[in-house]
């Protein structure tokens, strides 16, 4: 047991693991001999002609080939490369050949808009960007000509790189697809100038290699401030992934159905190196679509499926879910936001599989915690489990003190895949790194007596009402514990009397109904006074980010929006 006494403070353990000293270009090589032809990659596609099956072997004859080719553009070693695309098979390409050759991959949300985009490229000094067309009416080539006009005068991009005083790093924008456009060089022409590039030298790029080189920087969501780039590591994502792989249960030849999106750790460090460290197959969704990852499931007889409980729940309720034969499952892999025991029964029901609930943060590496199989409903449904072994945790209050146990705190971490911090922002990473190297997460969570963590809100979303702190996770674990309620959200609003007020969203269970009163009634007998939501409001859905989170802040700025319409003047405490 690594709890001490009454103390909310978890030291790390190594369960007996030790951890690996490789680089991701390594780790490729590695499975590339150990494994061969047995399959890792696939993409069943053929209604859009994508029938993409790789075996390990395969899969690093192909990254090396894309790898020469950021060769051959002048992608130099620390250089930056980023990547804006949904699920494709040249992202999982990219992702694994910019690190092979001592580059950094940077991650770019699909959401992202041209000013975004504008303050990405300039802020990560990116080298090369790398970009899908379009995306469900985002066009993306459109928003970087408009920012780089000096494309429209390049007529042979692998000759004339980008000039542009305003991205002074910017040399090369790359377009997948078969669609050309002046000044963006195609896919195809890339890996066409690498054959040009001797395998020798592509060697030597990756023997300067070392494991504790930046391997990807990721930029969070900026809900409070300028987006920063959290420097993730070779060995820090490799091991993290693995340990995680391993408490999840993963086994060699296990086969995934996932639509994590690439651009968010996890989909590229917790599936794709994940599976690749343990052997297995990654049989990757393009974009989230409830009946295709049913489709997919039963078609590749699917071991394992991973999936926010937003992408659990769009399956479950698919009107034609009975249709579709899961019994190969045997692991789903959730996590998020609290996932109520209804829908961990109906997982099991349905998929017959245990579902083993995570908790990360980007800047972690990402996993920290995990539940264990064996680990009740219950506790999946109410924790994220136990820290992952070499991980150390606290707890701690407003002035940095451990709290006794089952006290809310400010976790805090402290791991070998804590990123090393953000790029060109000394001071934020001071304040995110403390002089011990503890992490500050910004997340509210409590730790009990065997080390299972509950998260209890984000510091920044906590509700101060009348003096009373109030926790919105609490509230909505609580709320879908209520057999007619699917999802509940809880957001603070501004009140003119007691500070703050909850106003609890409320998705109901297909077929069921409940109404404001009774809910209200029922939240009166079983929850304290001070935690009683003030407002409720029944949604059809929630807004959401593209992994697939609920965007608080958009139910917040609405309903306050609403509350003005109604009263004619501003709401504010």
């Amino acid at each position: 047991m690594a709890i001490r006494d009454n103390r909310s403070e978890w030291d790390a353990e190594s369960a007996g693991v030790e951890l690996l000293d490789l680089t991701v270009g390594e780790l490729v090589d590695r499975q590339a001999e150990a494994l061969g032809d047995r399959e890792a990659v696939v993409y069943r596609y053929p209604e859009i002609g994508l029938d993409l099956r790789l075996g390990f072997r395969e899969l690093r004859e192909r990254v090396d080939a894309v790898a020469r080719g950021l060769i051959a553009l002048g992608v130099g070693a620390g250089d930056k490369v980023a990547v804006l695309a949904t699920n494709v098979p040249e992202w999982l390409l990219l992702e694994l050949a910019v690190p092979k050759i001592g580059a950094v991959l940077v991650t770019v949300n699909t959401n992202v808009r041209s000013s975004e985009l504008e303050y990405l490229l300039r802020q990560a000094d990116v080298h090369t960007i790398v970009l899908m067309a379009e995306y469900r009416g985002n066009a993306y080539a459109d928003a970087l000509a408009a920012l780089v006009p000096e494309l429209a005068a390049i007529d042979e991009p692998l000759r004339q790189p980008i000039a542009n005083d305003a991205f002074p790093q910017l040399r090369c924008a790359v377009l997948l697809g078969e669609r050309e456009r002046a000044g963006f060089m195609p896919f195809a022409t890339m890996l066409e100038a690498g054959n040009a590039v001797d395998a020798g030298v592509l060697r030597e790029r990756q023997a300067a290699v070392r494991p504790r080189d930046t391997s990807q920087i990721q930029f969070t969501s900026g809900t409070t401030g300028a987006p920063k780039g959290a420097m993730i590591t070779h060995r820090g994502t490799i091991n993290n992934a693995r340990l995680f792989g391993m408490r999840a249960g993963l086994q060699p030849g296990d086969r995934m159905v996932t639509a994590m999106p690439f651009f968010h750790t996890a989909g590229n460090v917790v599936d794709v190196l994940g599976l690749l460290v343990h052997g297995a197959t990654l049989i990757k969704a393009i974009h989230f679509d409830a009946l295709k990852l049913l489709e997919l499931v039963a078609a590749e007889r699917a071991t394992i499926l991973h999936g926010v409980p937003t992408m659990l729940i769009a399956m479950l309720q698919h009107p034609r879910v009975a249709e579709f034969d899961a019994s190969s499952v045997r692991i789903v892999i959730s996590g998020g936001t609290p996932i109520p025991v209804p829908v961990l029964e109906q997982v099991k029901a349905r998929f017959g599989a245990d579902p083993v609930i995570g908790f990360g943060m980007t800047e972690a590496g990402p996993m920290v915690t995990g539940t264990l199989a064996s680990d009740s409903f219950g506790l999946k449904s109410a924790t994220v489990g136990i820290p992952l072994p070499h991980i150390a945790l606290k707890i701690v209050d407003a002035e940095g003190r451990v709290v006794p146990l089952g006290t809310p705190g400010e976790l805090l971490v402290r791991t070998f895949s804590v990123m090393s911090g953000y790029y060109r922002m000394p001071e934020k990473t001071a304040e995110a790194i403390d002089g011990d190297g503890w992490l500050h997460s910004g997340d509210l969570a409590t730790i009990d007596a065997h080390g299972y963590v509950r998260i209890v809100g984000r510091i920044k979303d906590m509700i101060i009402r009348g003096g009373e702190n109030v926790y919105p996770a609490e509230v909505e674990n609580f709320l879908m514990r209520h057999r007619a309620i699917q999802q509940a959200q809880v957001v603070g609003v501004p009140d003119p009397y007691m500070g703050e007020e909850a106003a609890a969203f409320v998705q109901l269970r297909a077929g069921m109904q409940l109404s404001e009163d009774e809910l209200r009634d029922h939240c009166k007998a079983n929850m304290s006074r001070h935690k009683l939501p003030k407002y409720f409001r029944f949604v059809e859905s929630f807004p959401l980010t593209p992994s697939g989170k609920v965007r608080k802040f958009e139910l917040r700025d609405g309903f306050v929006a609403e509350l003005e319409g109604a009263s004619g003047s501003k709401v504010t405490p």
